[in-house]
């Protein structure tokens, strides 16, 4: 050892060579953004199950918060311990093992769950939190590793601090703008898992290579399991988990099914059969003080477009307009549920879209949003009940 160099700092300048700033920082950002895609495709792993709530985004952002705090302290912890530079690739490994694993596990236990908190917390722990807690064990290892002089200690943690939460908002907008609107879930979900079981295989490769083929097994298993066992979904849209079943007493009806929750009904021989009695009371309702004749009519929300197909047959000339915030809604409207080619949907938030309608007036607006068992609130605000002129 040179005079005058302190331990310490020696230490440092070995870790530095080890691994470089471009790897630190990228394996701080990637494995930062890789929780957050898991946080975010929690929701949907989660929907069919546990349905979409207030109560449902809860339990998975704390389990996640919680995964995230332990995974921070036990790696840096053992970062202390051990040879700090050995741990990232079995880490990042487990880690993206554990994410591919994620719905499988959901899958086993999601018919036996409850909607309550406590099942909520379980399934979201027993699903999420161990590849949260191992990638976040990542950061504090690889400021372990980088830390060349306790003199530069607040330098080095705020920039891996920055980077980490770089990295988690690039992960949420890149899922919540991207991924989900272009591909179904768990499709990402093994990508993302696949991703961080090669970086980790390639830092673990040196002097690790018998353990190479085990692990490359264990993920085409896993990730051939996750494809094969697709989840109940039927259809995946950007917003639900839908099925659509048959009636057994009603060969012709359709039921659509949207997160657990009953959406609408259609039978496909007689579109002025309604099954619900919502969409009854409101048919009365139009029937009794809209005037005969063909009607200008603007429905906000479309599932399963029962009223559209309901006026196109009782009123024959009618306008209908429908204003579906989900894309694939009305793919599976046409592919399975008969809905009408007359029928002009705009996919589009109603609260922005009402307002651009091309006669700006309609004789009859049917609200029949729903985002679970709810009305999405940005359509019970004033704001947007004043816009409806009729």
């Amino acid at each position: 050892m040179r005079p005058g160099v302190p331990l310490t700092e020696l230490r440092g300048r070995l870790n530095l060579g080890v691994l470089s700033l471009l790897l630190a920082r990228s394996l701080v950002f990637w494995t930062s953004a890789s929780v957050l895609v898991i946080e975010i495709l929690a929701a949907r792993i989660l929907a069919p199950y546990l349905g979409v709530s207030l109560e449902v985004f809860t339990g998975i952002i704390g389990v996640i918060l919680a995964g995230i705090s332990v995974g921070a302290w036990l790696g840096g912890r053992y970062a202390d311990r051990v040879v700090p530079r050995r741990l990232l690739g079995p880490l990042l490994v487990t880690g993206g093992l554990t994410s591919i694993a994620s719905p499988l596990v959901i899958d086993l236990i999601g018919p036996a769950l409850s909607t309550g908190p406590g099942s909520i917390v379980i399934a979201s722990a027993l699903g999420f939190f161990i590849p949260a807690a191992v990638l976040s064990a990542v950061p504090p290892i690889v400021v372990k590793i980088r830390l060349a002089s306790l003199e530069h200690t607040g330098g080095v943690v705020g920039s891996f601090s920055a980077i980490g939460t770089a990295g988690a908002i690039f992960g949420t907008f890149l899922t919540g703008f991207v991924l989900i609107a272009s591909f179904p879930t768990r499709p990402i979900v093994i990508v993302v898992g696949s991703l961080l079981t090669f970086a980790g295989l390639f830092l673990w490769a040196s002097g690790r290579r018998r353990r190479l083929p085990l692990t490359l097994v264990v993920l085409l298993a896993l990730a051939a399991l996750v494809l094969v066992f697709d989840g109940p979904c039927e259809y995946e849209t950007t917003y639900h988990c839908a099925i659509v079943t048959e009636d057994e007493g009603r060969p012709t009806g359709r039921t659509l099914v949207l997160d657990r929750i009953r959406n609408s009904y259609v039978d496909l021989a007689d579109p002025t059969h309604l099954e619900f009695r919502y969409i009854k009371l409101i048919s009365d309702i139009i029937d009794i003080h809209a005037p005969e004749g063909p009607l200008e009519v603007v429905s906000i929300g479309g599932g399963g477009f029962t009223l559209p197909g309901y006026f196109e047959t009782t009123r024959p000339g009618s306008t209908n307009i429908v204003l579906e915030i989900d894309a694939s809604l009305v793919e599976i409207g046409t592919s399975e549920l008969g809905l009408d080619p007359n029928v002009r949907v705009i996919v589009e938030d109603a609260r922005t879209s009402l307002q651009d309608l091309p006669s700006g007036r309609a004789d009859v607006v049917v609200g029949d949003a729903y985002s679970g068992a709810s009305v999405p609130w940005h359509l019970t605000t004033f704001e947007y009940l004043s816009r409806i002129e009729v």
